[in-house]
């Protein structure tokens, strides 16, 4: 019997344990489950018998020991911050590791070790990274093999809410981390544009948009993420002219969100005084500059400050949310961040009978034969209720897909790895299909 240890069971862990559990009778597993809290999971021990819980802190040094040494795979869907602590423990005790989780500099000192050790540390496996990578590889693979060179290529990726459950004027809800959310984007965007290197610092990211259209599903904008240029010579594009990677927002939320980078309330580095206090108008009204009238309104205020209309959509966006209203905070030595999650949290949750949209969208441009061609490949898929969202579904089911693998021995690549090989992302996107995991492709001529 093998035994699978999965720590964390969040938002995005539905998915991964219910595949999980369907394979645990065929492949032989025993699974074991620990988060801070796995009171919610309670439920899956009456339909069955493969699972233990346990309330796991991944700081107790003993517990996390004794966790690795009983298992032949860890997986970590913890927060990401915690991932290195649970891959130090496997390199320990010779334990295979996934997640879904970023490559940080953090972990690539740990390949050469791995790799020593003939360990498979496997990350960015979930969705955005993930299939993202995997997609995006069989293609590139595809239009090179056939003597194509690739002149652009850009890819963006959003978590939405599905049309029938798009019932707010932000056109978003939460179906991933809200703290994510709030902190998206705090770091310097890079990406090369028509062979010139471009960079958007914070403060200027919700203003640079690119706009999309997906047939079917309307109109999206996109904002560039932290680091496309990385992600170069992994895909084997080192010389390619425009590379761009970016996250899929509906029309009208960037403008809205850009109002909180310029009022600071994102900022996750201070303490507020006298949090536990101020309501959602005071909060707002602590950023902004004092009336330059009397009797000027705090909406008017802010208008001028951010230099947005009083009367327009970005201000209906914000009166929707209720900061202006005498809301008690009640959160004591919150940073500004931490409020805006609150607030957030309370009108962007998904309600009974919503369902979540994964958006994805590559766009590739390449020379073959003379002529000057693009491909379009869109993935569009939506969630089953609030619990099997589509956000857990494409996060969690091909990290369930690869942890198979894995224990099958079908995976032979040590070391700190990302599925951009074909053993890799081939049969993950195969089984994927059977889920309704799958693109849409559309070329054309230019």
């Amino acid at each position: 019997m093998k035994r699978i240890l999965l720590l964390g069971a969040g938002r995005s862990a539905a998915s991964l344990i219910k595949y999980l559990c369907d394979k645990a009778a065929t492949e032989n597993w025993r699974i074991r489950i620990g988060d801070i809290a796995v009171s919610h999971l309670q439920p899956l021990m009456d339909v069955v018998t493969c699972v233990d819980l346990i309330n796991f802190d991944v700081h107790n040094d003993r517990q996390r020991e004794e966790e690795v040494r009983q298992a032949d795979l860890v997986i970590s869907l913890l927060p990401a911050a915690f991932h290195i602590h649970v891959a130090q423990e496997c390199l320990k005790q010779n334990k295979n590791l996934i997640t879904a989780s970023y490559v940080t500099p953090a972990f690539k000192t740990l390949h050469e070790e791995a790799q020593e050790k003939g360990l498979t540390i496997m990350m960015e496996s979930g969705l955005d990274p993930g299939i993202d990578h995997m997609s995006a590889m069989a293609l590139i693979q595809r239009i090179q093999a056939a003597g194509g060179k690739l002149t652009s290529f850009k890819s963006f990726t959003g978590g939405l809410v599905a049309p029938e459950s798009d019932t707010n004027p932000w056109q978003y809800k939460f179906t991933w981390n809200p703290r994510n959310v709030v902190l998206a984007g705090q770091s310097t965007a890079k990406y090369i544009k028509n062979g010139e290197y471009k960079y958007i610092p914070y403060h200027q990211l919700f203003r640079r948009t690119d706009d999309f259209f997906v047939e079917g599903y309307g109109h999206f904008e996109g904002y560039a993420n932290r680091d496309s240029l990385s992600y170069r010579e992994p895909y084997g594009l080192d010389g390619i002219p425009t590379m761009l990677r970016g996250t899929l927002r509906r029309p009208g939320y960037c403008a809205a969100w850009d109002v909180f980078v310029k009022l600071g309330l994102t900022d996750d580095s201070y303490t507020l005084e006298g949090s536990e206090k101020m309501t959602h108008r005071s909060y707002v009204e602590a950023f902004l500059p004092p009336a330059t009238s009397e009797g000027q309104s705090i909406t008017e205020r802010l208008a001028a400050y951010v230099a947005i209309p009083a009367d327009g959509a970005v201000m209906q966006k914000l009166v929707w949310l209720g900061l202006f209203e005498e809301t008690p905070i009640e959160m004591t030595g919150a940073t500004p961040a931490q409020v805006l999650e609150k607030i957030l949290k309370a009108k962007w949750a998904l309600a009974p009978g919503d369902k979540d949209m994964i958006v994805m969208q590559h766009l590739f441009e390449y020379e073959q034969d003379g002529e000057l061609r693009e491909i379009t490949a869109t993935l569009v898929a939506t969630g089953d209720d609030k619990t099997h969202t589509a956000m857990a579904k494409t996060v969690g089911l091909p990290v369930g897909i690869l942890a198979k693998l894995l224990l099958q021995g079908q995976i032979t690549n040590k070391g700190v790895v990302i599925p951009i090989h074909p053993e890799l992302y081939r049969p993950v996107l195969e089984e994927l299909k059977q889920f309704g995991i799958d693109f849409i492709e559309k070329e054309r001529v230019l």
